[in-house]
């Protein structure tokens, strides 16, 4: 089978600067990626490529508190060890879990073309390992996402960005889709594409299996919202946008590419 959660956003209960903890909002998901590799003790290997080198390590040790907490063995494939293929085949064969985490999509999608490693990501999907992460790690499995890379690296005057990613499965992702100001961008972003939008807040996430899909939740009050989860797109001339399904109950996958949203429809916003 081939699996992907792809995570919109949340607090992994990561030590502030401060001293204190963030809370813990991604347990439901962090849950069902490892029952996904049906294993007791599954393989989690966390590659953390959208931060710089130095930062890797320090995100890595709080995904193994998290990951250990499941019963996963942990390890890392830093940035700088993706020239190495003999390290790259040895620790992808291993895992049976791959974890993106937040940061610079636009960094991490060049590095991972530049290396082939876009290629054996692939692979790994095709040989049935949970692909999964958060935010960055979320818009990578995707055709297109909205990206806030520029305003990591320049800025917060900088503006979200539509670019292109590994394109494993359709559509253009956007994660933290609550955010403020998040949405017109967004709007202005699909005009340009030709793409469904999947957007996702805070404490929502795709899981895809094969052919199917379902929304994960969870406690979204830190953020002032309940977690949700929409598709959209333009239509002769008009921004169409409807919430998705918060069921249990796995869905057609194609169902999330249609272009059957009534102009009739209003969108409560969460």
């Amino acid at each position: 089978m081939k699996k992907i959660v792809a995570i919109g956003g949340g607090e992994n209960g990561r030590l502030r600067p401060d001293g204190s903890h963030a809370a813990y909002e991604t347990r439901p998901m962090d849950g069902e990626i490892v029952e996904l590799t049906g294993k007791k003790n599954p393989h989690f290997l966390f590659i953390g490529h959208s931060q710089i080198l130095g930062n890797q390590e320090g995100y890595f040790q709080t995904m193994r508190v998290i990951y250990e907490r499941f019963g996963c063995i942990c390890r890392d494939l830093k940035s700088d060890e993706l020239e190495d293929s003999d390290t790259v085949r040895e620790k992808i064969e291993w895992a049976d879990i791959i974890y993106e985490g937040g940061g610079n999509t636009l960094d991490m999608i060049d590095l991972w073309k530049k290396t082939g490693f876009d290629k054996v990501l692939y692979q790994a999907w095709q040989n049935g390992k949970v692909l999964c992460g958060l935010s960055a790690g979320a818009n990578c499995w995707f055709k297109e996402c909205s990206s806030d890379s520029l305003r990591i690296k320049y800025g917060p005057e900088q503006p979200l960005i539509g670019m292109d990613c590994l394109g494993f499965l359709d559509g253009l992702f956007v994660p933290h889709c609550d955010e403020v100001g998040r949405e017109e961008s967004v709007k202005e972003i699909l005009k340009n594409s030709k793409q469904i939008g999947l957007l996702f807040s805070n404490c929502a996430a795709l899981e895809v299996i094969d052919d199917t899909y379902r929304v994960i939740t969870s406690n979204a009050i830190n953020h002032g919202i309940e977690a949700y989860a929409a598709r959209a797109y333009w239509e002769d001339g008009e921004y169409l946008e409807e919430r998705l399904d918060l069921s249990d109950q796995f869905k057609p996958l194609k169902s999330l590419y249609e272009r059957n949203i009534s102009k009739n429809k209003e969108m409560k916003k969460g």
